[in-house]
């Protein structure tokens, strides 16, 4: 992966086949009758999305662990809501749809078959996998994504940029610092901190009690960073109001931990893939089998065509 100098495309694989699940109809069905629209709908994506930024590398990251224990042992309330079954010792269990969960062991069949990269990493989610791997390239990277979370990885100098898909994949909207800026009045790195004083009730992030987005981030503006701001609770002479004192030094415990959970990490234990976009697929014996026994049709034979081009 080091030295990798063109342009990578990093796919939130779950947030996008969420999306290509919601967005086609289930009415989409392999031959047998199985809903196949998450599948084929994220095969759509793909072939729209090469063909659209003509990325030299593309990885489709994966949750291997939704949420890691390590990010609940800090903040047990993380994702909480979103467990549908607990286990000991193993992840435990994401409420997904019931006509999208066997949808997603094809999923990852097809993009073996065809010869995109996937990855991803015990104890780690999507994000933490997509963070390194920017951590690690040399040349532009665009992470698409319909998680605003990763908001947090844009950089103009080392030109990082998040393509979040505002209507299917063919409106993108292209977000770098200056619509960060524009929008949240911070740039990539000031967006984790803003997300975790503001709280997030998707994650179950609590965040600091009447400290909202717009105070979030007029906070930030004037200490810098979360660090910046405790220091200013600290001081009897910093500009806080004396309730945005007081509910800062209430949360101080929340605010210790906050940081690791919210950040991504950009340390993780990847494995040595090829990440080079594929011309020709990989095993064509298996994706021959898949498209019959799915019926993956125009989607995948639309894709195959984009990757030979």
């Amino acid at each position: 992966m080091r030295g990798v100098t063109g342009r990578l495309m990093l796919l939130d694989t779950a947030s996008l086949y969420f999306r290509a699940y919601f967005g086609v109809p289930d009415s989409v069905r392999a031959p047998d009758g199985t809903p196949v629209n998450a599948v084929r709908g994220l095969l759509d994506f793909i072939d729209r999305l090469v063909k659209d930024h003509r990325p030299e590398h593309l990885v489709a990251c994966m949750d291997a662990d939704w949420r890691p224990q390590w990010r609940v042992d800090l903040i047990p309330s993380y994702k909480a809501h979103r467990v549908a079954e607990e286990h000991e010792g193993t992840p435990d269990e994401e409420e997904v749809p019931d006509t999208l969960a066997p949808q997603v062991p094809v999923i990852e069949d097809v993009l073996d078959a065809i010869g995109i990269a996937r990855v991803g990493v015990a104890g780690y989610e999507a994000d933490d996998v997509i963070g390194t791997f920017i951590a690690r390239a040399g040349g532009p990277v665009d992470i698409v994504t319909g998680d605003r979370d990763l908001y947090q990885l844009v950089d103009d100098e080392r030109r990082v940029r998040v393509l979040y898909p505002v209507k299917g994949v063919g409106t993108l909207q292209l977000t770098d610092e200056a619509a960060l800026r524009e929008k949240y009045g911070v740039d990539g790195r000031g967006y984790a901190d803003l997300a975790l004083l503001r709280g997030d009730p998707s994650d179950g992030l609590p965040g600091v009690a009447g400290i909202g987005e717009k105070t979030a981030a007029k906070l930030l503006a004037e200490f810098g960073d979360l660090a910046g701001i405790m220091a200013a609770v600290d001081d009897p002479r910093a500009k806080l109001t004396p309730s945005q004192r007081k509910r800062l030094t209430e949360a101080r415990p929340y605010l210790a931990v906050a940081p690791k959970v919210v950040r991504v990490a950009d340390d993780v234990p990847l494995p040595d893939v090829g990440t080079a976009l594929p011309r020709t697929p990989h095993d064509p014996a298996a994706l021959k089998a898949l498209t019959h026994r799915w019926g993956l049709g125009g989607s995948l034979q639309r894709l195959l065509h984009t990757l030979a081009e």
